[in-house]
């Protein structure tokens, strides 16, 4: 027996005092976290239960953290998305979506868009190698 879906269609929570929200979806067999907001030391933790619950088994083979609505991108931000990579482990793909100078350039500088497979759209990011 299949467990239940941890994504059923709900709107998008309003940013708590973390300042961030993030919204996870089912896309086909894919699992997408749209992030919206400030990803910093308060709000990291919000993220990193998010990667936790959507990495729980049976994991996805893919998932997408999408970043395009991230206003503020810190170094806690960027550490998140290294530990998101490293806790998919083999079994999941990771990818990010980030655009603009609060989240792509500030990846680029740091160089972790050498690191983590970085995609200009979600759309992008759901379709590569598939």
């Amino acid at each position: 027996m299949p467990a239940p879906d941890p994504y059923p269609n709900t709107p998008s929570p309003s940013p708590g005092e973390s300042g961030v929200t993030v919204r996870p979806e089912r896309r086909g067999d894919a699992v997408v976290l749209r992030v919206t907001g400030e990803l910093d030391l308060m709000s990291s933790p919000v993220l990193d239960g998010h990667v936790a619950t959507a990495l729980e088994e049976p994991p996805p083979p893919l998932l997408v953290i999408d970043l395009s609505g991230v206003s503020f991108l810190a170094s806690s931000g960027m550490a998140s998305l290294v530990a998101a990579q490293q806790a998919a482990g083999e079994s999941t793909t990771l990818r990010v979506v980030a655009t603009g100078r609060a989240t792509a350039r500030a990846l680029e500088v740091v160089g972790l868009d050498q690191q983590l497979p970085v995609h200009a759209s979600l759309e992008e990011a759901l379709a590569e190698g598939r």
